[in-house]
């Protein structure tokens, strides 16, 4: 079979596993090897992150797990990307999920999903960047998960004193009014990032 690329097939999971990252634990089962060669590999693969100034992003360890993140000293560019007029606009998928963190927050990514049913990692990429979620948190028991919240950005774009001023759901599914309000609502927003 030849030399095994290790760091290749870790950036790929790292890369796959998105924001929740990946513990030790995890990533010495899948490469099917012991965690102390697991931590040798990531000690590595992180140094030669660190140590390149070509590359944009960084591994970083937290709460035991590793994922990848956007190098500080680029800050200022991101910045600059977030408040573009150019990349203003949100999908309908990140407009969907927005929502059900609005009105369920604090909630996980895998309870988005749960909701939406499909995957909802770029929508929620798109809305962290842009300021409108944010992590608040971590869930609960095994893996202990990212719960996300609104921001206060959120409550600016629409022109909410707080999260209580948001138009109520409806009570029944033929409760048509309700859901009136909140696409009215949802429509309003997409205006103003527009403009």
């Amino acid at each position: 079979m030849g030399i095994v690329n290790w760091s290749g097939i870790v950036e790929s999971l790292l890369f796959a596993a998105g924001d929740e990252g990946l513990s030790l634990k995890q990533i010495s089962q899948v490469l099917e090897i012991d965690e102390v060669q697991a931590e040798a590999i990531m000690l590595e693969l992180m140094e030669d992150y660190h140590q390149s100034e070509k590359r944009g992003i960084t591994i970083v360890q937290l709460a035991g797990t590793y994922q990848f993140a956007t190098k500080k000293e680029h800050s200022p560019y991101l910045k600059k990307l977030v408040e573009s007029p150019n990349v203003s606009t949100l999908s309908q998928a990140a407009l969907e999920t927005l929502a059900i963190v609005a009105y369920k927050q604090p909630i996980t990514r895998a309870e988005i999903e749960e909701i939406r049913g499909v995957k909802t990692e770029r929508p929620l990429q798109t809305l962290v960047a842009k300021a409108l979620i944010k992590e608040v948190g971590r869930a609960e028991g095994t893996g202990r998960a990212y719960l996300y919240g609104t921001t206060k950005e959120f409550l600016d774009y629409f022109g909410l004193k707080n999260i209580k001023e948001l138009p109520p759901l409806p009570e029944r599914e033929d409760d048509d009014l309700g859901q009136d309000e909140a696409d009215l609502f949802f429509e309003k927003f997409q205006e103003t990032i527009e403009n």
